[in-house]
């Protein structure tokens, strides 16, 4: 026979063990100054002593913190932000944190401040934005955040000194990327970016654009596409660089979707991958080492990289005596070369 579970406990429960009033419960759980040190120690002492499995308002009576962290995140449909997430989740659970997460839409507007509110009014005591740094968004919502914002950590956005920012070197990466092409042989190198209103699409094109300059390589105009990071834009999209470039002998994508996308074009239509153009994508996707040919990539520590950021906000949090001195991380980047771009020299 199932056993039936407790139920939850209520305010009204805790009123009634405690022979108060519901309001004086709820002054107690807001932490409200207006009520006896007597009863206070009454009604805490109730709800942590009862029977009853404690919940987070039980915990944050005893310990006068929710240990929650705020999460902003954008583009959760993008496989890359998906690791950057398991990694805030993943040290969160470990610290004994919950999280409360929103997601910023690409379509909203720039100021964050209802979201920060938001949040606030849910007692976060710490705030990770993860969300793309859109057309220098990040530089508005820092400039404009509200007064009552806890501790924030800015993550995959340009350092600022006045902000602790955790960001990868997507401009390294892609010169890694070209510099390996150019190893191998290529002379005749095109670009798909991923959308320029990204930060790390402009920064990975950038790469692209002074390792290029660096070597004496021409630039043309019909070298480079702007993608949406998705494998559908490299499949629509390859076709036209070959069209317009024909001389196109490697190809640096801006992510590995993309970079699966045109191979998987190149399949289907007789372009050899890496004889006629050899190829380097970006993310090191797991799916990417299994494609024929495997894809040579760019590795970027995006879940450690979420996992630091939550390590770092805590430290903040619980250590919230010590003077706080803003730090700006950068991780860098690893090239893995794989067959799409294994050409004998």
């Amino acid at each position: 026979m199932q056993q039936r579970s407790k139920p939850k406990i209520t305010i009204r429960d805790i009123a009634k063990g405690c022979d108060v009033s519901v309001q004086t419960v709820s002054r107690v759980i807001n932490n409200r100054p207006d009520v006896s040190p007597a009863t206070r120690q009454k009604i805490e002492s109730f709800i942590s002593k009862s029977g009853y499995r404690p919940n987070a308002v039980a915990r944050s009576l005893v310990s006068r913190r929710s240990q929650t962290l705020g999460v902003i995140i954008g583009g959760l449909r993008y496989i890359s932000v998906g690791y950057t997430l398991n990694g805030i989740n993943e040290a969160c659970k470990k610290a004994g944190y919950s999280l409360m997460i929103t997601e910023f839409l690409e379509t909203e507007s720039s100021d964050i401040s209802p979201l920060i509110l938001t949040m606030v009014e849910n007692q976060v005591e710490g705030i990770i934005y993860a969300a793309p740094d859109l057309n220098d968004n990040v530089a508005f919502f820092q400039a404009h955040l509200p007064v009552a914002c806890p501790p924030i950590i800015f993550i995959k956005s340009q350092p600022n000194e006045k902000f602790t920012t955790i960001s990868i070197d997507n401009y390294g990466g892609g010169c890694k990327a070209v510099e390996h092409l150019i190893e191998v042989g290529c002379r005749h190198i095109g670009h798909i970016s991923g959308p320029l209103s990204w930060l790390e699409a402009r920064e990975r094109k950038q790469g692209w654009k002074d390792t290029l300059r660096k070597h004496g390589l021409k630039l043309h105009d019909a070298s480079c596409f702007e993608g949406d990071w998705t494998g559908e834009s490299g499949i629509e999209l390859f076709p036209r660089l070959l069209q317009r470039y024909p001389n196109l002998d490697g190809l640096f994508v801006s992510n590995d979707e993309m970079a699966m996308g045109v191979i998987r074009y190149a399949h289907s239509n007789g372009v050899r991958i890496p004889e006629d153009v050899a190829i380097a994508g970006f993310d090191n996707q797991k799916e990417g080492a299994f494609l024929t040919p495997s894809l040579t990539t760019v590795s970027h520590p995006l879940r450690e990289m979420g996992k630091l950021a939550t390590n770092t906000i805590i430290s903040i949090i619980e250590n919230e005596d010590e003077l706080y001195q803003p730090i700006q991380i950068t991780l860098e980047t690893n090239l893995i070369v794989r067959e799409s771009s294994s050409r004998p020299r």
